[in-house]
Order: structure tokens, then C-alpha cells, then sequence
């Protein structure tokens, strides 16, 4: 049976919807650690409050940041999946439909760059990417908005044949230009190499990383584990309020590529905004994250 438009345009809007009002579990228990861990009074309170006001979102359904940012769409496509209608079309019309619906309304976060007019539709609004799961009869969907604090301190340079200890200290670089303006603590998101856009893909895919899974590369977990210790020495603290929680985790993608060897660095607020669902070709829905 294939998966249909009406099945995908109700499940990205709920998707959409459901990520605005809740954080991750991983997230809430890595904030919950922090706790026990900040060594500021300040800092350990106010990561108290975070977890307060998450929980009052989630129990009266409100939203947990009044920036609702956009909505950007993963998807991943089983080889053996089967459809019926349009995808892109359902996304957009699912999430046009919401516009109208949702409760509290959203701000006109969608933003023309050329003419800064603001509304609730635009050029590709949603972003959807695409990718393949070979062998599988299922689509595999994140959505994971993105709002100004986290959005605007992306970072991505190109160097050749770059040393760790290079692209180690360029990552500090955008962490240190971002301080507390991302919302802190963060999830950062590198990707290595590849072309300029892959790179840039790696590090968001990166973010979208569940916190308690470890990184498949053992150069990596070392990396992630050095930037992690390095980012929470830089005393800026959940939400600026100074401490040893800046950030709650540092994942690292790579790619093969030439001698040039793109560096993309980005981020996630501490709500770490992801929802995840899978659809069979029979029409079940999994809710995973």
C-alpha cells in the first residue's frame, strides 16, 4: 500500500507542531545532568528553570520559545517505498494548513532575503532534504526547526590539507564568535570534508545525532570529547549566566573529499528541537524521537 499525501501531509504538520512544544528526552536528560554538574549557582538555576519551563510546555501544551524559527525537513527514502501523490507538495501543504490552525498562533518567522517581507510562505518554505535508505520499505522523517539564536552563528571554512589541531581551533573560533548568543548550553554540530554544501549537511545531520550514541570513529570520539571539555571552559554558561555548561554535547560528521577540506560548524539551542518518525509502505507510523 502506498504511503499517501494525505498520511504525509497530516504527520510533517503534527511533526512540526509537536517539536515546538516539547525537547528531546536525550536533551532533557543531558540538562538534568548538568544539574549535578554546573559549578555555578546561577548557572545550575538557571538550567533549573529551563527544565521547569520545558515541563510547563509540554503539560499545557504550549510552545517552549516564542521562535518558533522554520521548519526544515530530513527525509530519507527506502528504495522500496511507494507513494502516492505528491511528497514535496504534502510537506508544504501540511505546514501551510498549520499556519492557520495552530494554537498560539506562530510569529511570521519565513523571511524573504531579498525584500526582508515576512509572512508564513516563501521559496521553498518548507526546506526538505532527501536522501536513500537502500533495501527498505520505509521513509525515515526528521524535523528539526530552526530559530535565530542557534541559526545565525553557522560557520564554514575551507582549508587545505588541515591538521586536527587546524580544524580543532576553527572550531573554537565560531564558538567563541557565537558565545552566548546560540542559547546555551548547545548541541554543535562539525561536518569534514567533502564539498562545500556536504560539509555544511554533515554538521546539521551532526546535531540531529541522539546524545547517548557514540560517534562509529574512535579519532572522532576523542575530537568530540576535547572540543566538549574546551567549549565548557569558555565559561559562558547556560544562557550566559557564566558556569561550566556551554555545551551539551559536540558531534562530529566526516566525508572523504580532495586536498581542499571544507570545516562546517553549527548549532542547536539547549531545546535541541527534533522530532523523528518513520512510515511503512503498509501505512504504520513509529514515533522514534
Amino acid at each position: 500500500m502506498p504511503i499517501s499525501y494525505d498520511q504525509l501531509k497530516s504527520v510533517t504538520a503534527q511533526m512540526y507542531d509537536r517539536s515546538l512544544r516539547r525537547i528531546p528526552e536525550d536533551a532533557k536528560r543531558a540538562l538534568q545532568r548538568a544539574v549535578e554538574t554546573e559549578s555555578s549557582e546561577i548557572g545550575k538555576n538557571t538550567i533549573k528553570v529551563m527544565l521547569l519551563s520545558a515541563d510547563a510546555a509540554e503539560q499545557n501544551n504550549h510552545f517552549v520559545c516564542s521562535d518558533a524559527g522554520v521548519p526544515v525537513y530530513f527525509v530519507k527514502v527506502g528504495t522500496r517505498v511507494q507513494f502516492e501523490g505528491s511528497v514535496k507538495q504534502a510537506i508544504r501543504d501540511g505546514f501551510r494548513e498549520l499556519t492557520q490552525s495552530i494554537s498560539p498562533p506562530l510569529l511570521k518567522h519565513v523571511t524573504n532575503p531579498l525584500t526582508s517581507e515576512r509572512g508564513y510562505e516563501g521559496k521553498d518554505m518548507p526546506i526538505i532534504s532527501f536522501d536513500m535508505i537502500d533495501d527498505a520499505d520505509y521513509i525515515e522523517i526528521v524535523c528539526s526547526p530552526k530559530a535565530l539564536g542557534s541559526g545565525r552563528w553557522a560557520a564554514l571554512e575551507i582549508f587545505s590539507f588541515p591538521a586536527l589541531e587546524t580544524i580543532e581551533k576553527y572550531v573554537m573560533d565560531v564558538v567563541l564568535r557565537a558565545g552566548s548568543q546560540a542559547c546555551p548550553p548547545v548541541v554543535v554540530g562539525v561536518g569534514i570534508g567533502g564539498t562545500f554544501d556536504h560539509a555544511a549537511k554533515m554538521a546539521k545531520e551532526a546535531t540531529l545525532r541522539p546524545m547517548d550514541e557514540v560517534n562509529p570513529e574512535p579519532i572522532l570520539v576523542d575530537m568530540e570529547k576535547r572540543l566538549l571539555d574546551a567549549i565548557n571552559k569558555t565559561g559562558f554558561g547556560p544562557m550566559g549566566t557564566g558556569g561550566t555548561t556551554t555545551a551539551m554535547a559536540v558531534h562530529v560528521n566526516y566525508s572523504a573529499g580532495h586536498g581542499f577540506t571544507p570545516v562546517a560548524v553549527c548549532f542547536n539551542c539547549w531545546i535541541d528541537r527534533r522530532t523523528r518518525v518513520r512510515i511503512s509502505n503498509d501505512g504504520e507510523l513509529t514515533h522514534i524521537e
